[in-house]
């Protein structure tokens, strides 16, 4: 079948990474189970096994010559995809077949496997948190003490600054980074436990000496850099593992959502928006149009993230007892795509941290157009400080309030109340001007972003450098 005949998922056509599409394709899910098969057998050989170096070897020398034809073969005959790998990677290294998967169940390889690509997957997440991080933190500092108008319940609120904002959508991915590192650190291997987690055959294998069993499944757990394994399994690690991952990476979701929510805003605002190239087309029917594409791809994509946390959840309540099956087809679907949706939304926002546009003009046209109403308290403790009645002028601006809104609301006009206010002989000692510099209404935004860079952003950077720079161009 032609390649456009068939159905792609958007995920790796037009989103994730390729670390990341590779990490869940199944030449490495088959490389890892092939990895463990060998690992297995070489630690069961130490241990004293009649299990020979000649055969090791031999499993060592197929272990990248994966035949997925054959493996369809045997599955299409055997309706089990281990055995079917099983057979055919025997079939590469005949000497080798006697031995393989000595003592093990499916769990031993597929479990293992997965907890092996979830570690590799949740630190490719980590890398790109860092670099949102980073980017997002380098914004906040250059626009530390630029006015803006904050916003509550969407409506004007008092001064904050552009830094100030972007270091409140930094602050939401550090904490989701603190996340990812708490579920890397928490991570066990699944380990060398048997059918039902008793080790039953490998105390069969080794005559009863749990000190060799218990030697075998921390050789194999070193081996693919596991401190520690599952201290208790039925045939498979908790199902709650994989829905505590999925979590983490819809509390990213959410992050990625309000980031992008927030710039979404700001461009029909037309005080920031994310990059737009000289070649883009905003609309088809609308020539002028600079639609935020990218934010509203990474909306939709944490969107989707957030739905796929329930699935797991449902998966982990419903294991019967030691295992029932019906975890694995939903498995093998919301764990990938959790993870490259996750992967795809943090590459945009990576891409559109690093490249936001900012209008100044824009700004500080809307801070002015807000400013006068939130002065008034200054003006009238300033007018009250050169001798003037308290009530008496908070009855005058009150009523030049009045005057300037009937401009606004009713004529259309700009908003002069600071005009009026200069104007009134009752203010005459009251340099306005001064007492509304907008600088005087931001309070101690731009020390907060300093502090914060300072004490959050700057360990990370130090703790991941090497992961810092990673390109961020993206395919569609």
């Amino acid at each position: 079948m032609a390649t456009h005949d068939r159905y792609e998922s958007p995920l790796v056509a037009r989103n994730a990474s390729e670390p990341m599409i590779r990490l869940f394709g199944p030449r490495r899910r088959i490389m890892v189970w092939r990895r463990l098969w060998i690992a297995l057998a070489d630690a069961e050989r130490k241990l004293g096994l009649p299990v020979t170096s000649k055969q090791v070897a031999q499993l060592e020398r197929a272990v990248d010559k994966v035949d997925f034809a054959a493996a369809a073969r045997y599955e299409k005959r055997l309706r089990h995809d281990v055995m079917a790998h099983l057979h055919a990677f025997a079939d590469q290294a005949p000497a080798a077949r006697g031995i393989l998967h000595l003592g093990a169940t499916s769990a031993y390889v597929v479990d293992n496997g997965d907890l092996i690509i979830t570690r590799d997957a949740l630190m490719l997440i980590r890398d790109w948190l860092v670099n949102v991080v980073d980017a997002l933190a380098d914004f906040a500092k250059r626009y530390r003490s630029m006015p803006t108008l904050a916003f509550t319940h969407y409506q004007p609120a008092q001064l904050t600054t552009v830094g100030k904002r972007a270091a409140l959508w930094c602050y939401e991915f550090v904490r989701d980074l603190d996340e990812i590192d708490a579920r890397i650190a928490q991570l066990r291997f699944r380990g060398v436990k048997g059918t039902t987690g008793t080790q039953a055959s490998f105390l069969q294998l080794f005559d009863g000496d749990l000190t060799k069993v218990d030697r075998l499944e921390r050789d194999v757990a070193r081996r693919f850099g596991f401190a520690r394994c599952e201290p208790i399994t039925g045939q498979t690690y908790s199902r709650k593992v994989d829905a505590q991952v999925v979590c983490a990476l819809a509390g990213i979701a959410a992050s990625v959502h309000k980031f992008a929510n927030d710039l979404r805003l700001l461009a029909n605002l037309k005080e920031i928006e994310e990059p737009f190239e000289t070649k883009q087309v905003g609309s088809s029917a609308m020539a002028y149009k600079r639609n935020p594409m990218r934010c509203e791809r990474a909306t939709g994509l944490a969107r989707f993230v957030i739905s796929l946390a329930s699935s797991p959840l449902q998966t982990a309540a419903e294991q019967w007892f030691e295992r029932t099956l019906d975890d694995s087809s939903n498995k093998r679907l919301t764990i990938p795509e959790a993870f490259l949706a996750t992967d795809g939304m943090l590459r945009i926002v990576t891409n559109v941290a690093r490249g936001l546009v900012v209008y100044p003009k824009v700004i500080a046209a809307r801070v002015r157009a807000e400013l006068p109403l939130m002065a008034t308290e200054d003006i009238l403790m300033a007018a009250v400080s050169c001798g003037g009645d308290r009530q008496a002028l908070h009855e005058r601006i009150r009523q030049h309030a009045r005057a300037a809104a009937h401009r606004v609301k009713v004529d259309g006009l700009d908003n002069d109340l600071l005009e009026r206010i200069a104007a009134d002989p009752a203010f005459a000692g009251v340099n306005v001007k001064a007492v509304t510099d907008p600088r005087q209404f931001i309070g101690a935004a731009p020390q907060q972003v300093d502090a914060f860079v300072r004490e959050y952003v700057s360990p990370i950077r130090r703790r991941h450098r090497k992961a810092l720079g990673r390109s961020a161009d993206l395919a569609v």
